[in-house]
């Protein structure tokens, strides 16, 4: 099983790691360490995700921190296809 991050994923995780650290530089550490293990355990339980109303995509939560990893599980990856904030709409 391998991990892929498509374009617009890996956008958005820069831009959200680049805006918490010109807050808080620890903060975007943690942050991004977070992110890192929560994407690293969906290799091993792919299916631990809440099913969304678009077909094969997935959801998980990176908690503690408000930010949600959308995600496609499929037969020999998995591929992530966008991290946004808890808050911010969908489209």
């Amino acid at each position: 099983m391998k991990l892929r991050y498509t374009l617009p994923a890996r956008f958005e995780l820069e831009a959200v790691l680049e805006y918490l650290a010109g807050h808080s530089p620890q903060g975007a550490a943690n942050v991004q360490r977070r992110i890192k293990a929560v994407t690293e355990l969906l290799l091993k339980h792919p299916f631990i995700g809440a099913a969304t109303s678009e077909p094969g995509i997935r959801r998980v939560a990176v908690n503690p921190y408000p930010y949600v990893n959308f995600y496609e599980p499929l037969d020999d990856e998995i591929v992530i296809h966008s991290i946004r904030h808890g808050a911010r709409k969908s489209n």
